[in-house]
């Protein structure tokens, strides 16, 4: 759950909801500029390829589906716990992982990006030497032992797992012609790299994990953020996209990445009054309260 405070407002969405406005992204990515999913170089099927792509970062949360069912509650508001108040239990974040990538068996590579998606959020943890090309976003302002503290040795041993069944993916896409160009480095790398983006882009609309992200009918606040290392017509043509809000929703981005301009964005939020709407029972307040649609408008930042 991505929960945001403000003039005692609590604006909740969910991980499955803010992972389907990343799809939404994903599937709006490319123009004249930067290149659409599955076409940062020659593939056969190109468009079987992006729309692969495109569910992987639609369902890079799927594992989130039982706990935000039945979430556990925070004893000060009643409501869901916030994010980082979950990730702080590893194993059953590494549980939902697993979870995730077991729920698509006939998706070898979506099962691939989702998992190299886990792998790099572990990897700013654990390796002594991250490849800075894979930093999420989530991590350009912030430590990440905030987000997953405790000791290493789990989250290492959670990344030779990963690894293991990325060993088994591959060799399934490697055994179909159509499919073995999928995992040569320049299809694999800006795709995995696109999933990063998009969701953090996404969590940027969706919360305040990345700072300048509040609610956004108040505004998004003053501050720029930048996506770096986006890949614009193939993995070694990679730029850095500056992120300005200007309030009310609205966003530029220089430079520009999707295929409509402006790109409009509806992100579905729970919305509860501090403290009047404690709830008694969770499940009667969720189901409820009205969807309040959130809107964005992505454009290009005006010269």
């Amino acid at each position: 759950m991505l929960k945001t405070t403000k003039n005692n407002q609590l604006w909740m969405v969910t991980q499955p909801d803010h992972a389907e406005v990343a799809g939404y992204l994903a599937a709006h990515w490319g123009n004249d500029h930067f290149a659409r999913p599955g076409h940062y170089a020659p593939a056969p099927d190109a468009e079987r390829l992006r729309a692969e792509v495109i569910f992987a970062v639609a369902q890079h949360d799927n594992g989130w589906w039982e706990w935000e069912a039945t979430p556990d509650v925070s004893a000060a508001d009643g409501f869901p716990l916030d994010l980082s108040e979950v990730l702080k239990d590893q194993q059953a974040g590494m549980n939902r992982w697993r979870n995730g990538l077991r729920r698509f068996a006939q998706s070898p590579l979506p099962n691939l990006l989702i998992s190299m998606h886990a792998y790099w959020l572990y990897a700013i943890r654990v390796l002594p030497d991250p490849d800075p090309a894979f930093t999420h976003p989530l991590f350009w302002k912030g430590s990440p032992a905030k987000l997953y503290p405790g000791g290493l040795e789990p989250a290492q041993a959670f990344m030779a797992e990963l690894e293991r069944m990325q060993v088994g993916w591959k060799d399934t896409l490697r055994a179909d012609a159509t499919t073995a160009p999928w995992i040569e480095p320049q299809h694999l790398l800006p795709h995995a790299r696109l999933v990063q983006l998009c969701d953090g882009l996404s969590l940027a609309l969706a919360s305040n994990l990345i700072p300048s992200a509040n609610p956004p009918s108040k505004g998004l606040g003053d501050d720029a953020f930048e996506l770096h290392d986006v890949p614009r017509q193939d993995w070694s043509d990679r730029v850095t996209i500056r992120v300005t809000p200007h309030g009310n929703g609205r966003l530029e981005l220089d430079p520009y990445p999707f295929d409509v301009d402006p790109l409009p964005v509806v992100l579905p939020a729970r919305v509860a009054q501090l403290p009047a709407d404690k709830p008694a029972h969770l499940q009667s307040w969720w189901n409820a309260a009205e969807p309040q649609p959130l809107h964005f408008t992505l454009c290009h930042a005006k010269s």
